[in-house]
């Protein structure tokens, strides 16, 4: 299924997939959920994920939520967001620099630390862990409470034993439980450069790695299936198949994409 130029936001409260996993193409992204076995006790998905992207602008924004007790804190955020679409795609449309990453990451702690959210948050039942990452021109930026993962995928990259750009979090959440209640709200900021030639971003939920036997605990596993010959819509089938078989009982969603960098990228003096 192929959905092109469309925004996409889902909560795991509509649709579970428990059992059933799925993966949806969204023109160049994919986006991979599967909620667990049903055998193995699962019977709700309270993950979450928003796409948006623009081709002739060049990038990609998206969040990917991870809540717990309830999905209320993931759907509360995903609306949040919505709300406020249009300035942050305004920012997202400004030329690529420093102060357009710095602009856009105010942007979000303005939107978490409003009295507006805290209340809301104060309501729901559970928290959540939230990723958001933005592609733009040859940078990858992220904001991150919690422990979802962001990998970058490239043959240099690889090479040098890198293949995770941030770190899990643990006891850190947006919610009922919130960093952003604390006199210092603590989260995690990055940025970095894409290398020339094709690069690889690839988000997910910690039900992938935490499955039973670790099939994906070590990056290089995930990094090794998209270096075989089967298309990435596949490959992801596989992953989330092979969860399945190994009685996997937390929530999976994954996403993923492709990005052709024609610029060179920064390389030591001597080289």
């Amino acid at each position: 299924m192929n959905n092109a130029n469309k925004d996409f936001s889902w909560v795991g409260s509509q649709e579970n997939f428990v059992d059933k996993p799925s993966v949806l193409q969204l023109n160049h992204i994919l986006v991979g959920r599967y909620g667990g076995n049903s055998n193995a006790g699962q019977y709700k998905n309270e993950d979450g994920c928003s796409v948006w992207f623009n081709e002739k602008e060049d990038w990609e924004f998206i969040i990917l939520l991870d809540a717990h007790n309830t999905s209320e804190s993931a759907k509360k955020i995903l609306e949040q967001f919505d709300n406020e679409k249009s300035p942050i795609k305004d920012l997202l449309s400004l030329p690529t620099n420093h102060q357009t990453f710095k602009r856009l990451e105010d942007k979000i702690l303005n939107l978490f630390q409003s009295e507006e959210f805290l209340s809301v948050c104060r309501e729901v039942t559970g928290e959540t862990a939230c990723l958001i990452v933005v592609r733009k021109d040859k940078y990858v930026w992220w904001f991150s409470v919690g422990d979802c993962i962001l990998y970058l995928f490239h043959q240099e990259l690889a090479a040098l034993g890198q293949y995770q750009l941030n770190q899990r979090q643990f006891y850190e959440w947006i919610g009922q439980v919130n960093t952003f209640e604390q006199e210092v709200p603590c989260y995690t900021v990055g940025i970095r450069e894409l290398r020339q030639g094709e690069n690889r971003l690839f988000l997910t939920t910690d039900g992938l790695i935490e499955c039973p036997n670790e099939l994906y605990l070590n990056p290089i596993h995930i990094y090794n299936i998209f270096g075989n010959l089967n298309d990435d819509q596949s490959n992801i089938w596989s992953m989330l198949s092979n969860i399945k078989n190994n009685d996997v009982r937390d929530s999976t969603t994954v996403v993923s994409w492709k990005v052709n960098i024609s610029k060179e990228a920064t390389r030591p003096s001597n080289q």
